[in-house]
């Protein structure tokens, strides 16, 4: 006979302390949400966080509604609640979709080739524009993009990346920064693959800076006084990091890194793009996970 099967125990989401925090205070936070004060500090207060939160306190409740799941085998059954399929704010339906974009993009988007984990960030006199423009977060991630094909142009002319929006960071402050899955080289016509060569981080650091600087000139952000400020700086705050290679055969590593790109928190506003040589980027959204 086979081992005992695992027995599905419904959770109780309103027992938790973090259910219980969001319901006592939500509607403190929400009447404060218009005063100048806040918006100041945390920017505008977006409508869509109220139908976040709401849907999130009928997550997994029985009373707000549930599917009866029957075995056909042995007639067992039990209640599944419905949950509020919203990504970041609610552990349990976004922790799904961390291991369902983890498995779709190992299965379906990445080869078997060498990657690299980048990681790209910011200096805080500049975040305080990305709060209250949260448009430049797109911005941002295609200045990364655009750095890679830059550093690389010479020895790898195309190559592909996914990269995700995080806001949160700096003990849940806002830090927007951008988490980066990319080829460690590419292909050519004949299906050869050829490896990036060693790199300067300090080089893709500079890289970055500039088209920082340009893209919030371009928008009015900044004046060229403070590009001129931040350029005599000794630690200019842009900072670029990247991780070890990860080797074709390692599947459990590439697919932790998918998941871990994605991970969510109260304060992320994190997004993949999946970019690809020659196209534009395209954005995962939620319908299109399965539910």
């Amino acid at each position: 006979m086979p081992g005992t099967s695992p027995v599905y125990r419904p959770r109780k989401p309103q027992e938790s302390q973090y259910y219980q925090c969001v319901e006592d205070n939500f509607e403190m936070l929400e009447s404060r949400g218009g005063n100048e004060r806040f918006a100041t500090r945390y920017g505008f207060f977006r409508p869509y966080v109220k139908q976040v939160i709401y849907r999130f306190l009928d997550c997994g409740i029985l009373h707000n509604g549930f599917a009866r799941v029957k075995c056909e085998a042995c007639g067992h059954e039990y209640l599944l609640g419905f949950s509020c399929k919203r990504r970041h704010f609610c552990p349990s339906c976004h922790q799904k979709r961390v291991v369902e974009f983890g498995e779709w993009l190992c299965e379906e988007v990445l080869k078997a080739v060498p990657h690299h984990h980048f990681v790209f960030s910011i200096p805080k006199i500049l975040r305080r524009y990305f709060l209250y423009d949260r448009k430049l977060l797109s911005e941002l991630s295609r200045c990364a993009w655009e750095t890679l094909k830059e550093f690389f142009r010479e020895a790898v002319p195309q190559e592909g990346a996914v990269i995700t929006i995080h806001s949160f960071g700096d003990f849940l402050g806002w830090h927007p920064h951008l988490h980066i899955l990319c080829t460690d080289g590419c292909f050519y016509g004949d299906g050869i693959f050829r490896v990036a060569p060693l790199f300067e981080l300090k080089h893709l650091e500079a890289i970055f800076r500039h088209k920082i600087f340009k893209m919030l000139l371009s928008k009015g952000k900044i004046t060229q006084d403070l590009v001129d400020m931040l350029m005599n700086w000794r630690h200019s705050g842009v900072n670029a990091f990247c991780g070890s290679r990860i080797q074709p055969g390692n599947e459990d590593a590439m697919e932790n890194l998918a998941r871990y790109i994605t991970r969510g928190a109260s304060a992320c506003a994190a997004r993949p793009r999946i970019i690809f040589p020659g196209k534009p980027a395209l954005v995962r959204r939620d319908r299109q996970l399965k539910n």
